[in-house]
């Protein structure tokens, strides 16, 4: 392993490229960089797009409608809005038309806390950084030449417009190149992910070419980052013929992912569970020679409940390896996976993750308790006039994101949805559309929270209110990246007071409160109103659509379990790291732990104590598999009381049944008591004569009464609830004395 990435000297013939690979100017400025733009912040170039490609990745929505015999939702819009019975609203391109004619449009003024509100520091509060700098380095670097690059890499900056490396840039890729572990974080848009794609790629320039194997795995926590990453390794490896990168995530082909992988790629950008499955499921793909494992947002995927997948992809992991971390903000659980996964890492902080960008606005729209309910209206109201391109709009949950989209649709605004109730053509696609501002609104989950860098973005809409300031941090991170202009407009209500505090102190005195004309919000109001009869049809449309798609899924499969029915069951079966089972009870766990809470309702439990309760129940309930069959069944009657005085507390009109009741069990012992009897007196079985029967005084007293009183207590209980029925069976069992010759079993 230690040949695999020794450093030798860097050899013209190795390195031999021609200066006709140099793309012209003309192609330079179409494919645009981050750092370019930067420098002329107010400009906007309706031209602009990112290194980032979306389209190369997957079918077309069309070609999978066509395939799926659906129709899109604009489709279905556009038929609903032939249906409204008035014109809703103008278009975008005459919003200034509709501004004149209200009286008093929407402004901007100074924030002016409430008297609830208790805001005593107005001023930014900086705390201190997670990592100490290292010593002796640097984060400053007038040019790529001064960080040992090759020429290939070098000129793919060129092309990218990088002039100039970001602090980040300038401390990590040096330290990167010697092979010394690294626990990076920097404000969003800093170019993190050149900072461990340029060393990288400069390392495996110098790779043993006669051992194809992975030696370079990128793991981040959304797919829309991992094609991102991908994305842009291919664009600074452009001028590099013989490295290939790999992209495995899911929503895509296993079967093409897998013979990529079995092809032996030299990096593989991928999410922790589907990199898991092919591991596990897929022939000759294995991580023994991988020299570079970099984790991108590392605090982002164990707050989706990856930890137990990294600790999985560490374990598999060559142990003499680099690892790289990159994360924004740092928490407990990324310091107990630093202590896991690196060994001696530098520390390297280049800006504080909660730093506020110089170019960023930062607006509040304070929806008051009797307005709780026009939400809507007030976004309609912002976006008609004054945010009306380039728009993030994030939303809380994706029925109320779908529910947007439709309502734009039908108010004659393009829109793009992006969320987790879409496949991976639609979520690919809506970012295509966005990035080429095919259309101007892109309604979001926080799935586009981390990592997506669209330039142009000018406005960042909090429709819902985030969790925390680090959710807040990370969502209006999306505009003012690199230097540009932004806006970021938070929806507060008064439930929402601890959130502002904080958003409060971290903008100062720069916060602004937008103020919506009361006209423009009741015009919306009585819109949407009218829009209901059209939403309910087209969701209903939807909701027969699904259900004939899964009647068709449905027979199809029946139809090749007839057809192909030896060859599938000759198939190898497919395992998985985390089952479903596991996965509930996850999700059991992480909300008993909000219900045994202070009573905010707002703690989340993390990644980490979701697993440790979820092995602390398993190894619980191995352990109660090895008791003796009487203590198994006493631990089962106690549970099954606690569970009534639990539904009992909170008012429940259903009994919970975790275990077995007593009496269900007293009716399975009776059973068997009278199904052995009859064995017995049918020859069928032949008692031992050397064992002798217990007798009943052996039984210990105390338990014959607790089980009585169990017994009886559960009985009268079933007599109140029971209705009344037409005939019972002659085998039922009702009598206390059977129950007392249960008790001599």
């Amino acid at each position: 392993m230690d040949s695999a990435f020794s450093f030798e000297p860097p050899s013209d013939e190795e390195l031999d490229f021609d200066e006709e690979d140099f793309g012209s100017s003309s192609e330079a400025e179409e494919q645009g960089g981050t750092l370019a733009a930067a420098a002329a912040p107010n400009r906007h170039h309706k031209k602009s797009v990112s290194p980032w490609d979306f389209s190369s990745y997957t079918e077309s929505v069309a070609e999978e409608h066509a395939r799926r015999s659906t129709t899109s939702i604009d489709q279905k819009i556009s038929k609903a809005i032939s249906r409204l019975p008035i014109t809703t609203a103008t278009p975008v391109d005459s919003a200034p038309a509709a501004s004149s004619s209200d009286s008093e449009p929407d402004h901007q003024e100074e924030f002016r806390p409430d008297e609830g509100d208790d805001v005593a520091n107005t001023g930014v509060s900086e705390s201190k950084s997670f990592f100490a700098a290292a010593e002796g380095v640097s984060f400053h670097a007038s040019s790529f030449m001064e960080l040992h690059l090759s020429r290939p890499l070098l000129r793919a900056c060129e092309a990218l417009k990088y002039t100039k490396p970001t602090p980040i840039q300038a401390a990590c890729i040096p330290l990167a190149l010697t092979g010394r572990d690294i626990c990076a974080s920097a404000i969003t848009g800093s170019g993190k992910t050149a900072a461990f794609a340029l060393p990288t790629l400069e390392r495996l320039l110098f790779r043993p070419k006669n051992r194809p194997a992975i030696r370079v795995l990128v793991l981040t926590p959304t797919r829309e980052l991992a094609v991102q990453v991908h994305s842009m390794i291919e664009q600074l490896a452009q001028f590099v013929k013989d490295i290939r990168c790999c992209l495995v995530v899911g929503g895509l082909s296993t079967k093409t992912q897998e013979a990529a992988l079995r092809s032996v790629p030299d990096i593989v950008v991928a999410t922790p569970g589907r990199m898991i499955d092919h591991l596990r499921n897929s022939m000759s793909v294995d991580l023994d020679d991988l020299a570079v494992l970099i984790l991108d947002e590392a605090d982002r995927l164990l707050e989706l409940g990856f930890s137990a997948e990294i600790r999985e992809l560490v374990r598999l992991c060559s142990k003499r390896r680099q690892t790289m971390l990159f994360s924004a903000t740092m928490t407990e659980q990324v310091d107990e996976l630093i202590k896991l996964s690196l060994k001696k890492p530098l520390r390297l902080s280049a800006d504080p993750s909660t730093k506020r960008p110089a170019s960023l606005t930062e607006e509040v729209v304070r929806i008051r308790r009797t307005r709780e309910g026009n939400h809507e209206a007030v976004l309609l109201a912002l976006c008609s006039k004054t945010f009306t391109s380039k728009v993030i709009i994030f939303s809380g949950t994706k029925q109320a994101a779908h529910r947007l989209k439709i309502l734009f649709g039908l108010a004659g605004y393009k829109a793009a949805e992006l969320h987790g109730n879409l496949t991976q053509a639609q979520r690919l696609d809506a970012l295509e559309l966005f990035r080429t501002q095919q259309v101007e609104f892109l309604i979001a989950t926080d799935v586009a929270a981390r990592g997506l860098d669209i330039i142009g973005v000018q406005t960042v809409i909090n429709f819902s209110c985030p969790r925390d300031l680090t959710s807040y941090i990370h969502r209006v991170g999306r505009t003012a990246r690199a230097g540009r202009e932004g806006y970021a407009v938070t929806f507060v209500t008064d439930n929402d007071r601890s959130l502002l505090k904080a958003i409060v102190k971290r903008a100062g005195s720069k916060l602004k409160s937008r103020i919506v004309a009361e006209p423009s919000i009741n015009k919306w109001s009585q819109i949407i109103e009218q829009m209901e009869d059209q939403v309910a049809l087209v969701l209903q449309e939807e909701r027969e659509e699904m259900a004939l798609r899964k009647a068709e899924m449905e027979a199809t499969k029946a139809e090749n379990m007839i057809a192909h029915r030896d060859e599938i069951y000759s198939r190898p079966k497919r395992t998985w790291f985390v089952t479903e089972k596991d996965k509930n009870l996850v999700a059991k766990a992480a909300k008993a732990s909000l219900e045994n809470g202070k009573g905010s309702g707002k703690e989340v439990i993390s990644a980490q104590q979701a697993e440790d309760l979820k092995l602390k129940e398993k190894r619980k309930r191995e352990r109660e598999k090895n008791l003796p069959r009487k203590k198994r069944r006493k631990l089962e009657a106690a549970r099954e009381m606690e569970d009534d005085n639990d539904s009992e507390g909170r008012g429940k009109l259903k009994k919970e049944k975790t275990g077995i009741s007593v009496v269900d069990l007293a009716y399975r012992r009776a059973k068997a008591v009278k199904a052995a009897k009859k064995a017995v007196d049918g020859g069928k079985i032949v008692k031992n004569a050397g064992k002798k029967p217990k007798r009943p005084s052996q039984i210990n007293q105390s338990r014959a009464e607790e089980m009585q009183e169990l017994f009886q207590s559960d009985m009268s209980e079933k007599k109140q609830k029971k209705t009344l029925r037409v005939g019972k069976k002659k085998s039922s069992f009702k009598s206390k004395s059977r129950y007392d010759s249960f008790q001599g079993f």
